[in-house]
Parts: structure tokens; sequence; C-alpha cells
């Protein structure tokens, strides 16, 4: 099969991964930076430009799409998607995903376990903040990633006068009850195609309540509960993705999905758990393509 891999990082970890891995399995693999692509609708037809080349005869394509590039990145899926390409995640789930609000509306209705959430920019945030318990909460931009844009208040007038400023800022943002059991660690799982392939634990440096390994954070392997488990599918199936990074803290009343990434990182979870996660990504490529 031919197939592209959407990545601005040629020799990122992740896109190398799934390089070795499609490659290992005989495939035809092409690494294409998303922002050198022009799409087109040329005589009916959708086209994609690489430059000044047409990218035709592909039969998948693998979104590795940055936050940065979010809104560009998702129309060149979604280009691919019209040409009738199998995408490992969809262009709509991306934007889903990517929006952090968006995708906490999207789990509720699936009935998803997540933490007591207040859209921020509403109206009279300050009257019905007391529905969140606790004087320290989470503040959160809504496109904030790799922990950025994570506070931490350790009070409540500390909480007001930071949404007050972010408010007259017209800063898109949340607040968010914090799991103090949860100690500054989380589980991440990817789900490949309705399957836990990995799962870690994460924990954040001292003192340090975000977990992110991009911020100093450790990681051991794991094996999820049965209740962990169904949360992380749950989450997948919900905000629809094929492939996804799921975390979850583990609170007083049973584990609560924190937040859903279309475009998980794989080196420090295939490092630390010795799974090749690319490989359940290709296997789940040829199930869709060549067996449908």
């Amino acid at each position: 099969m031919n197939i592209a891999i959407l990545s601005r990082g040629t020799y990122l970890y992740s896109t190398q991964s799934l390089l070795r891995a499609g490659e290992r399995r005989g495939h035809n693999i092409r690494i294409i930076d998303a922002m050198y692509c022009t799409p087109g609708i040329l005589n009916h037809k959708p086209k994609l430009f690489f430059n000044d080349a047409i990218l035709e005869d592909f039969d998948a394509v693998i979104p590795r799409i940055g936050a940065s590039v979010t809104y560009y990145g998702t129309n060149i899926v979604r280009q691919f998607e019209s040409m009738r390409v199998f995408s490992t995640v969809s262009s709509e789930a991306i934007l889903n995903s990517r929006d952090k609000w968006t995708s906490l509306q999207i789990l509720a209705k699936a009935n998803v376990p997540i933490p007591n959430t207040i859209l921020g920019s509403g109206h009279n945030v300050e009257a019905i903040l007391d529905t969140i318990k606790g004087d320290q909460m989470i503040i959160k931009l809504i496109e904030g990633t790799h922990g950025q844009g994570v506070i931490l208040t350790e009070s409540y007038q500390g909480t007001l006068a930071l949404i007050e400023a972010l408010q007259a800022a017209d800063v898109k943002f949340l607040i968010q009850e914090y799991i103090k059991e949860s100690k500054g660690a989380d589980l991440r799982a990817i789900v490949v195609d309705g399957v836990v392939v990995a799962s870690m634990r994460r924990q954040g440096q001292d003192g340090e309540f975000r977990s992110n390994l991009h911020r100093g954070g450790t990681s051991t392997k794991v094996k999820l509960s049965y209740q962990e488990e169904k949360v992380a599918l749950q989450a997948a199936r919900a905000l629809q993705l094929g492939v996804c990074g799921v975390d979850i803290l583990q609170s007083n009343n049973g584990p609560i999905v924190l937040e859903v990434n279309s475009s998980p990182g794989l080196e420090g979870i295939e490092t630390t758990t010795g799974k090749n996660i690319s490989r359940s990504i290709i296997s789940y490529i040829e199930r869709s393509v060549l067996l449908k």
C-alpha cells in the first residue's frame, strides 16, 4: 500500500517509528508536511498538491497534526478523505478532540466520567464557581498542549482573580476541579482500533501537579484495571478516534478521563512499555483498507 504520514518533523521519534513499521510490512511510506500541501477542486474533483506535484494513488494517511497548525492540517486530512483515502484519525475527530471544551461535551454526552468543569468564558461564572468543590482549582486554556496553559490555583480568591484577568483578555479557558488524590500522576492509554495496545503511569516531579513527560515527569509500565480500560475505550469511541491517547486520573470515585489526544507522542510510551504501537497502527490500516 501507499501510505502518507502527515508530519512536520521528519526525524521525530513518532514519525520515524511509523516509517519503520510501515516499511517492515512492505508498504511504500511517504512523509509529507501538510503546510506544503495545497488542496484544490479541479473539474469537480478534489486534488491535492505537494509543492508543485499532485499527490495521488494513496491508500491511507496517518495524521500527525500539531496544535499550532490544527486548522490547516485538518483541512489537508479532509482533502485526503474527499479523495477517498483512509485516515487513521478523521479530520472531524481531530478538531473535536483538539478543543478541550468540545471534547468534554462529547464525552459527557456518552456518559464518560470526567472532572467537574465550567466553561470560563461563560456568563456570570463566579456565581456558579462554588459548584466545583475545593479552594484549589485547575485553569486550562482551551487549546494548550504538553501541560502548557494549565494552572493550579491555590485559593478561591486566587481563582477569581485569574478568571477576571483571562476574561478581560478575551482568552478561552476552562475551570476544572483539582483531583488532589491523584498526587500529580495519571495513566496514559493508547487505543488503536478499539483496543488498548499500551498503557503507562506518568508521575510528575515533586511539587509538580502536571505529569507530562515533556515537563520532566517519569513513567512506568502499568496494566489498567477493568474499569480504567473501559473508560479509555469509551472515550475513544465517543470521539470516534481510531488512534488516540487517553489520559486518566485515579480519583476517590474511580477513574475519570482528563483528556484525549488525537496525535499522541509514541516515544515515551513505546520506550516505557516495550510495545510497538506503530506496528499496531499499520495493522489497523491493513485491516481497514486491504480487508474492506
